[in-house]
């Protein structure tokens, strides 16, 4: 027989369950505007009915309800536009690392402006017009000389600027692994929160929330992927567990960057490692290497390919190929240079009736390495009389002058093939304008695909707050209802506890 307060008890669960969706509800609305929150919801399951089938069952008509529990408190996740998501996160890390540095080199480079070394090379070219027109006048051979001193002071200038912001972005790269390795721990240390939670059968929903925050952070880093492992003991079917997260290589390979297999998890720190040329070799994780031209994404990999990495005995990257193709420029145009003009005779020489061979540029002893920084006017160019503008030591002759103006025309042994310095110069120009252009394209139409995603998921897991404020009041009214119940319940009692029982007096 069932109990004379059933009805009691059964208005009371209502009561119970109702006040925690409103509490969810208000969990929700507090955190409307909290970064990478999901909203949660109540999962009313109703109670055991009465009588329970068994043998010593009275003998009823039917099972009679006994009410409302709330089941669980789940976060609504959907995991497939997080997996989503993530993949665009990470095109948009390493198209935005890389068009970061090739803007940085554009504007560098300032090409092209009345302040580039294009420009500054045809004034120089110009003066040298200007001196075979007028080959003794003094005037003439000062700006020859001033203009020979911007032309390597913008090759000096254009490789120590690039060389500062090539050593920039290495920073940012050994940043972005402290960032990663940050990441992770933090990762780690939910994982082991979450393993003492579940265990006991409560959904840790707000630590959820925060690792997957942590994982989207980490997607836009490295390509990473995620693996759950059960926290075992009494945990809900729908627990999430621990996620074992591994990076992942363009192969496909994974490396265990985050290991919920042994008891405490593994964490597996990330290193870049450097070979004797100072360019990036690898990246650790753990005992396993993976090499730059190997990632999958992300902005570490912007990053490093943008200072230089070594792949197959050759060092690949914007900036190091930029600043090799300045020390070529520096290097063949001022031996080229400089063999035409120690050909010549300079007004000291055709004084003295014994020409002397002078040099015009220095700073190209080392070969093309390094020619661009070290680039300068040789002491011989102190002496104004030294520079040679003639091709016979005849005074107004200016038909060196002109040879030396040519030099721009000549083809140059450069590693690349033999051209003009300046064909070769706007190839540089033109490569480096394309991949800039391509690689803004790219980051803004992955920025676009990743915020599309994230529209999807947030439209699924964001907090609406019309929809929490039409749950309140439903809520509200039920709750209202159930206690309308008890008062109802209490009446009746006091009807047979009070009302009753005066026959026969």
């Amino acid at each position: 027989m069932r109990s004379t307060f059933h009805g009691l008890e059964t208005a009371r669960r209502g009561m119970y369950t109702q006040q925690s969706a409103l509490m969810t509800t208000g969990h929700n609305i507090a955190n409307a505007n909290t970064p990478g929150f999901s909203r949660q919801r109540i999962n009313f399951v109703g109670t055991e009915p009465y009588p329970a089938a068994a043998r010593n069952r009275p003998e009823v008509p039917g099972q009679m309800g006994t009410g409302v529990k709330a089941g669980s408190v789940q976060r609504i996740r959907e995991g497939f536009l997080d997996v989503q998501f993530r993949g665009e996160n990470n095109k948009f890390g390493y198209w935005n690392a890389k068009s970061e540095a090739l803007e940085k080199m554009e504007d560098i480079m300032n090409e092209p402006s009345e302040n580039g070394l294009s420009k500054t090379l045809d004034r120089f070219w110009q003066s040298l017009q200007d001196l075979s027109v007028n080959p003794e006048d003094s005037g003439a051979r000062s700006v020859v000389r001033q203009r020979g001193i911007a032309v390597a002071e913008t090759f000096n200038y254009l490789s120590n600027s690039l060389t500062t912001i090539q050593s920039d972005i290495k920073s940012q790269a050994e940043m972005s692994v402290q960032e990663i390795n940050s990441l992770a721990s933090q990762i780690n240390n939910i994982n082991l929160q979450i393993k003492e939670v579940e265990p006991h059968g409560y959904l840790p929903n707000d630590l959820y929330d925060e690792r997957d925050n942590l994982m989207d952070k980490l997607s836009q880093l490295v390509n990473v992927q995620k693996t759950k492992q059960e926290s075992g003991g009494q945990a809900l079917k729908i627990a999430e567990g621990m996620y074992k997260v591994e990076i992942v290589d363009k192969d496909g390979n994974a490396f265990t960057l985050v290991d919920t297999g042994a008891n405490p998890s593994v964490l597996n720190p990330v290193s870049v490692n450097y070979g004797a040329n100072g360019y990036a070799d690898s990246v650790s994780v753990g005992g396993s290497q993976i090499t730059v031209a190997g990632l999958s994404g992300g902005t570490l990999k912007g990053q490093l390919e943008s200072f230089g990495y070594n792949e197959g005995g050759a060092v690949k990257g914007e900036y190091h190929e930029m600043l090799a193709s300045l020390d070529e420029m520096a290097y063949y145009f001022a031996n080229s240079f400089n063999d035409a003009h120690s050909v010549g005779w300079s007004i000291d020489s055709i004084k003295s009736g014994m020409k002397t061979s002078y040099q015009f540029f220095d700073g190209l002893a080392g070969g093309p390495a390094g020619a661009a920084k070290d680039l300068k006017l040789h002491i011989d160019m102190d002496n104004l009389d030294h520079i040679a503008a003639a091709k016979s030591p005849y005074s107004g002759d200016g038909s060196n002058a002109l040879t030396l103006s040519d030099v721009k025309n000549n083809d140059l042994p450069f590693s690349s093939g033999a051209t003009s310095l300046q064909s070769y110069y706007e190839g540089r120009i033109g490569k480096m304008a394309v991949a800039t252009q391509q690689a803004v394209r790219l980051t803004h139409n992955s920025q676009v695909l990743a915020e599309a995603v994230e529209q999807r998921r947030t439209s699924i897991s964001g907090v609406s707050i019309d929809e929490e404020m039409t749950n309140m009041i439903q809520f509200q009214h039920a709750y209202n209802a159930a206690a309308r119940s008890i008062t109802v319940v209490d009446e009746m009692l006091d009807k047979i506890i009070n009302g009753m029982g005066v026959g026969g007096r």
